[in-house]
């Protein structure tokens, strides 16, 4: 086999790759390019998201850490919003207005992380499932402060919480191109996928459990390793049923996400 060389543009990426992923993710894009010869050139000499060599950065962890590994579809379609953790938006920080009186504009705007907030406002007690719009969520703060609850108020507390329960933040398709269809690159991106599967399964009897969200996650059921590993499948977040999926609810109540670390 001839040696398989990292097209320009992506191995500045491999910089943000911790160690212990290196080989893995070298293995992921091996696996595409002998899928889809000239997938990953194409890319390099596409626009793509997200920018910055950001495209591994959900690999930012040991992989002897990850416990859970939630798959969405691909990043944000928006520069300042696609960071290469998937639902981490980039264009938001603080999740609450300072008048206590809901999410922040820059949350409300992007519709799938809103409506994983309310759902984790759901398992917190902090919003009933039948009732997380309008004035209700005025009422969060104040109910959080009532019963003691320290709230986390940005975005990267969130994402540093999800991180330390051993999350693996990763989308089916690690890119999102203006003139590509999502379903199209994610299709490509499957080998990489198997490839970071096996590995996971291989360095832990335990294998990770993955949690699925929209339909072009659920694409890796078609992988045969995945068939094997724990699977927690839902709609994309983007519905409003996301929010009163109680498989989500009951999966996610263990975590106390919107809780300050202690």
């Amino acid at each position: 086999m001839t040696e398989f060389e990292i097209p320009r543009g992506l191995d500045d990426a491999l910089s943000k790759v911790h160690p212990e992923w290196l080989m893995p993710v070298m293995r992921g894009l091996r696996a595409v390019e002998t899928s889809f010869p000239g997938y990953l050139r194409n890319l390099a000499e596409s626009s793509y998201l997200p920018t910055q060599n950001r495209i591994f950065a959900a690999f930012s962890r040991s992989p002897a850490e990850i416990r859970y590994a939630l798959i969405g579809e691909g990043p944000y379609p928006r520069a300042e919003s696609a960071t290469g953790y998937a639902f981490m938006d980039g264009a938001v920080d603080e999740i609450w207005l300072r008048d206590e009186s809901g999410f922040t504009k820059a949350v409300n705007k992007a519709t799938s992380l809103r409506n994983f907030l309310k759902m984790l406002c759901v398992t917190e007690g902090l919003l009933q499932a039948n009732q997380t719009s309008g004035d209700v969520m005025s009422s969060i703060l104040p109910k959080a402060n009532s019963t003691g609850i320290q709230l986390i108020r940005t975005l990267p507390e969130l994402q540093n919480n999800l991180i330390e329960k051993g999350f693996l933040l990763l989308n089916a398709s690690l890119v999102f191109r203006d003139d590509v269809p999502p379903a199209k690159d994610g299709k490509s991106w499957l080998p990489f996928l198997r490839e970071i599967l096996c590995h996971l399964q291989s360095i832990s009897s335990e294998p990770p459990v993955l949690v699925l969200w929209g339909k072009i996650a659920s694409e890796i059921n078609k992988i045969p390793e995945a068939m094997q590993i724990p699977r927690l499948v839902s709609e994309h977040p983007y519905n409003l049923s996301f929010i009163q999926n109680s498989l989500m609810q009951n999966f996610f109540k263990q975590f106390v996400l919107l809780r300050q670390c202690d």
